[in-house]
């Protein structure tokens, strides 16, 4: 089977493409083969565990203002089987999968623990074949867009400040973006946020949102609230 169409939306090209066959096969169709073939079960083991330290890293790394305690739960809600299902769905990673017949008229191809445990062996063979830079780039493509989902996990600094600033009508919140380094798998940014003309805090984050949290926050503390 020709993967090459699966690499370019992945983002990656192997040098052992049996590693890829590996992580796309389900073991229902390697029952149908017979022989010993190979399936996805055991790179799945690894490709959690792999998923769960580099998103760990990034959020240790990059929400430095962040308790252990939101720290797990923004872990959980972006690495769990629903999580995995929609970004093995934002690559369609079903059209590739090897499944058995059986499987292919149940509708395997859609079914989130299928495809959730095949997202997860992906990135064990991307880890096996390239090392943990190619998972990070790889993993990272899809856990900081869904950081900017999950909100409800931070305390909203922005809104506490709003309600703080309006009681005088007259003054004007702005959030300006003046900086951002690193690679695209790797992005800083640096915001102010301004009351009228004047600078009343500064943020750094791992996205646009997280920053203009991390100024807010820093303007509430300024103001000793």
């Amino acid at each position: 089977m020709d993967f090459s169409e699966f690499e370019k939306k992945i983002g990656y090209e192997y040098k052992d493409i049996l590693l890829l066959e590996t992580a796309l096969t389900h073991s229902s169709y390697a029952n149908e083969k017979g022989n010993g073939h190979k399936y996805n079960e055991r790179l799945e083991f690894l490709g959690d565990s792999v998923l769960g330290f580099v998103t760990a890293e990034y959020f240790f790394t990059h929400m430095k203002n962040l308790p252990e305690g939101q720290l797990t739960r923004l872990r959980a809600a972006t690495v769990c089987e629903s999580a995995c299902y929609d970004y093995a769905r934002e690559i369609d990673l079903g059209e590739y999968l090897l499944l058995g017949k059986g499987e292919q008229k149940t509708g395997g191809r859609e079914r989130p623990s299928i495809l959730a445990d095949a997202f997860e062996a992906v990135i064990a063979s991307i880890y096996l074949d390239g090392g943990i830079d190619e998972a990070r780039k790889f993993i990272l493509r899809f856990i900081i867009p869904a950081v900017e989902k999950q909100n409800l996990t931070f305390k909203d600094y922005k809104t506490i400040l709003q309600e703080v600033i309006q009681k005088n009508p007259e003054e004007k919140l702005t959030y300006v973006l003046v900086g951002e380094s690193g690679p695209d798998h790797d992005k800083r940014f640096d915001v102010e946020v301004h009351l009228n003309s004047n600078v009343i805090g500064r943020g750094r984050g791992g996205t646009k949102k997280h920053a203009e949290q991390e100024a807010a926050r820093e303007a509430l503390e300024l103001m000793g609230l």
